[in-house]
């Protein structure tokens, strides 16, 4: 497991759900610049905010998993 995952496992639902909609929001928001023509500073932010965002989703479905255990 990489070091960021182990991180968010440590984190409780709810964090990791909040960490997930803010995640999900910049994400939004840099498509729409980049659907508006801007470029954007770093051109490679929408693949990092989408792998975060699934590394965050699955700590979140490994956390429901072990309540269900």
């Amino acid at each position: 497991m990489s070091e960021k995952f182990k991180e968010k496992m440590k984190l409780s639902e709810g964090e990791l759900n909040q960490k997930a909609l803010e995640l999900k929001q910049e994400l939004s928001k840099e498509r729409a610049l980049t659907a508006g023509g801007m470029k954007s500073e770093k051109p490679g932010k929408i693949r990092q905010l989408r792998r975060e965002i699934a590394r965050t989703l699955t700590a979140l479905n490994n956390k429901k998993k072990e309540v269900v255990k």
